[in-house]
């Protein structure tokens, strides 16, 4: 069985991830399994913070993280 994966990136700045970046997050890994989250050059010291946050709250898990960009995957139901 194979099928295509549409990705989604999603762009996290100054404000960080507050409620309405996680509602999203979950709203789109519901939607596509796989979303690409870019986190602004201004908070790359808090970015392995953020993912480890958003990784705990969606229950996604950690594919590939790269300079700023990191994907992450949480199979459908």
């Amino acid at each position: 069985m194979h099928r295509s994966l549409s990705t989604i990136t999603l762009n996290i700045g100054k404000s960080g991830v507050n409620p309405g970046v996680m509602d999203e997050i979950n709203r789109q890994l519901k939607e596509r399994e796989v979303v690409k989250l870019r986190f602004s050059k201004g908070i790359s010291p808090e970015k392995e913070n953020y993912i480890t946050h958003i990784i705990e709250k969606s229950n996604a898990k950690l594919i590939d993280f790269r300079g700023n960009v990191a994907v992450i995957f949480k199979k459908k139901r």
